[in-house]
């Protein structure tokens, strides 16, 4: 598998590919969910695999449905991150590797979130991210949700590994201002007041349009995945930026 070079601009999309009603309008009429998606969007991110394997045929399968420039970030299982906490996880590891495998130049990036009790442990950290880099190869991104995943000794660690560290909002436990590990950007956008639910206002998105597109000039992968989908509202908001960014209708 390889890394995904860089975009001539910011990758948007959304955690799942699920189309409202309300947006159907500026998708194809005809194909699957995913096809319609993949036709307007550049990218996906797949939550489901945090709470259930999937049939190496279904990552295949979704594989072949998309455009060849198309990406999937895909989030680590929960058994790995939240059960077994990093540790003793290889044949976990193997079976994900070996699922999510079939996927292949079309998965981007792996996105590691970590519940928010469980804090930094060093040494854990570097052996897994080692081991997420050698068996995977391509990006990789972490919402760290406890304090001690923004001090220093997990900032140093991050950057060893070259890991990205998520931007999110809200950003759960992150004590100050957001610190870069990589040259790479992975926005994740939950919704705000109401996390999960609420929609961004024009003139946030204004905002974020505008930062996205200085980052992607300087020559930074960027990635910003709306989350705000339990009332609909992150298709919506994806579709605004790629608007504002001067994406066409359909790639």
């Amino acid at each position: 598998m390889t890394k995904q070079s860089n975009a001539a601009t910011p990758l948007i999309g959304c955690a799942g590919w699920n189309i409202p009603k309300e947006a159907a309008a500026a998708f194809p009429a005809a194909g699957s969910h995913l096809e319609r998606y993949a036709a307007v969007l550049p990218v996906v991110e797949i939550n489901t695999s945090f709470y259930k394997p999937h049939r190496p045929q279904t990552w295949a399968r979704w594989a072949e449905s998309v455009p060849s420039d198309f990406r999937f970030s895909v989030k680590v299982p929960r058994a790995i991150t939240h059960d077994a906490q990093m540790r003793d996880i290889d044949a976990l590891l193997a079976r994900f590797a070996g699922e999510v495998g079939e996927l292949k130049d079309k998965l981007g990036c792996l996105l590691v979130q970590y519940p928010p009790k469980l804090g930094f442990h060093d040494e854990t950290a570097r052996d897994f991210f080692l081991k997420l880099e050698d068996t995977f190869g391509c990006m990789i991104a972490c919402e760290g949700r406890h304090p001690s995943w923004f001090s220093d000794n997990a900032t140093e660690v991050l950057r060893e590994r070259k890991v990205t560290r998520v931007i999110a909002d809200p950003a759960a436990g992150q004590p100050g201002p957001h610190v870069p590990t990589t040259n790479d950007l992975y926005v994740r956008l939950h919704g705000a007041p109401r996390i999960y639910y609420s929609a961004y206002s024009q003139d946030y998105l204004d905002a974020l349009a505008a930062d996205l597109s200085v980052h992607s000039a300087a020559g930074r992968q960027v990635w910003c995945i709306f989350d705000n989908t339990a009332a609909g509202e992150a298709m919506p908001n994806a579709l605004d930026v790629l608007r504002k960014l001067g994406a066409p209708a359909s790639r």
